[in-house]
C-alpha cells in the first residue's frame, strides 16, 4: 500500500459539516491532503439502532509518526466534541487510521492496517475509488479483491456532497 488514508465518519447533526470541520483541523494540524473520496451515505455497522453515517476516506501526506498522527485525530475527534460513551455508538466525527504506507502496526492503542476494512463496505467502497490495486500489506489482496469477497452487505450509498 503506498499512503496514508484515513476515514472521517458522522452520524449526528449536520454530518456533513462535521466532515468539512474535521478537514479543517487536519489542514490546520499540518496535515496534507491529497486525494478524498466521494462521500458515501452508510447504514450503521456494529449497532444498528442509530443514524445512518455520512463517510469519506482521505489520502494524506504527514511528517507525524502513525501514534502521533493517531493523537492528532483524537485532538480533532475531541475539538469537535466527541465522546466516547459505547463502542459503534452514534458520533460525531470519528477519524480512523487505515493505512499507513506499507506498516504493520499492533499496539494497544493503534492497530494499523485498521483490522476492520476487509469486513466494511464503507470502508472499502471508497478504497476502491481511490486505489483499487493497491495491496493491504498484511492479506496482499487488493481493495477490489477484498470488496468482492467482502461478506457485509449493508448500504453504502454514494451522495452528491462535497467537502
Amino acid at each position: 500500500m503506498n499512503g496514508i488514508y484515513i476515514l472521517l465518519g458522522s452520524n449526528m447533526g449536520n454530518r456533513l459539516e462535521y466532515l468539512r470541520e474535521a478537514e479543517i483541523l487536519l489542514i490546520k494540524a499540518g496535515i496534507d491532503i491529497l486525494d478524498e473520496s466521494s462521500i458515501y451515505e452508510t447504514a450503521p455497522w456494529g449497532n444498528i439502532n442509530q443514524d445512518w453515517f455520512l463517510n469519506v476516506t482521505l489520502q494524506i501526506n504527514t511528517s507525524k509518526e502513525p501514534e502521533a498522527l493517531l493523537s492528532t485525530l483524537l485532538d480533532i475527534e475531541q475539538a469537535l466534541g466527541r465522546i466516547r460513551k459505547e463502542k459503534w455508538g452514534e458520533r460525531c466525527i470519528d477519524i480512523d487510521v487505515l493505512y499507513y504506507h506499507d506498516q504493520l502496526i499492533a499496539k494497544e492503542n493503534l492497530t494499523v492496517p485498521h483490522p476492520g476494512i476487509p469486513d466494511r463496505r464503507f470502508t472499502l467502497i471508497p478504497l476502491v475509488e481511490m486505489c483499487p490495486l493497491e495491496c493491504h500489506p498484511k492479506t496482499g489482496k487488493t481493495q477490489m479483491q477484498m470488496l468482492a469477497e467482502c461478506s457485509d452487505e449493508l448500504d453504502c450509498k454514494l451522495t452528491d456532497y462535497k467537502l
